[in-house]
């Protein structure tokens, strides 16, 4: 379901690994909540969930720095968007006690889907431009 397809290069081979990054680990969690067979996905998908907070957030401030350095006209409106999504993803939580944890994680799948694809194709290629 999450690929990296080569409609989402920029052409940067850093901001690439990282993209390709975030995109397997929303594969991951996509995978563990089709998963039938593991009765309790929280602990697992808290964990990646955590890494995903966590790698978006050192993915920013490496683009962030790419952009600085190559004097990127369009680096406000990038930053913008990478506080919007700092915010978002850091209000994104499992609740132990959630009964709905799938539809939670269903709903951050769709935020993630939303933000990899849009904001990789629509904003981050422009940076290699």
């Amino acid at each position: 379901m999450y690929e990296m397809k080569d409609e989402y290069l920029t052409g940067i081979e850093s901001i690439d690994a990282e993209h390709r990054r975030l995109f397997e680990l929303a594969e991951e969690a996509y995978q563990l909540s089709i998963n039938e067979f593991i009765p309790d996905k929280y602990d697992q998908l808290s964990d990646i969930l955590d890494e995903l907070k966590s790698y978006a957030f050192t993915h920013f401030e490496n683009e962030e720095q790419y952009m600085k350095e190559h004097n990127y006209k369009g680096i406000l409106s990038q930053l913008a968007a990478h506080n919007e999504f700092r915010e978002k993803i850091s209000d994104l939580t499992l609740d132990r006690n959630d009964e709905n944890t799938e539809e939670t994680v269903k709903e951050v799948l769709a935020f993630i889907t939303d933000w990899l694809v849009n904001h990789i194709y629509y904003s981050d290629k422009k940076i290699a431009e």
